[in-house]
């Protein structure tokens, strides 16, 4: 009883997929907490935002809200996984190690933690509770 639970070989083959559903959803959703208040701001015209990498204030709440809010709901969905986690990974980078680069590691732990998520998630895949899986198997 106690090796089948220690094992994960004798876990359920579908246990990788639950994982990356559990992944997707809850990094998804949360990270849509953030998005959404700066996709408000960027509809509402206000352009306070950082400025990390000196593209313009616009540019960079645009390209932030387009990673926060467009990529998270590709992700949930399980759209297109790989392209649509290239722009959020981009983000947490950016957020952790240039915006918040002389912060303490608690100004810094849920950035990182979004950022190991994530890069997670592109080496696990979207699992087959997704709509690439759906869209792979219509081909």
């Amino acid at each position: 009883m106690i090796k089948k639970f220690l094992l994960p070989a004798s876990w359920s083959t579908n246990s990788p997929d639950f994982a990356a559903l559990l992944l997707r959803l809850s990094f998804g959703l949360l990270m849509l907490t953030h998005g959404f208040p700066k996709m408000l701001k960027l509809i509402n015209g206000n352009f306070e935002f950082a400025d990390p990498l000196g593209i313009g204030i616009a540019a960079s709440l645009t390209l932030t809200v387009f990673s926060e809010v467009i990529c998270s709901i590709l992700i949930i969905l399980g759209l297109w996984l790989r392209l649509a986690l290239i722009p959020l990974i981009i983000t947490m980078i950016v957020a952790v190690f240039i915006v918040h680069a002389n912060d303490d590691l608690g100004t810094k732990e849920m950035g990182l933690l979004y950022l190991f998520a994530y890069i997670s998630l592109f080496l696990l895949g979207s699992g087959k509770y997704s709509l690439d899986r759906l869209l792979d198997k219509i081909k």
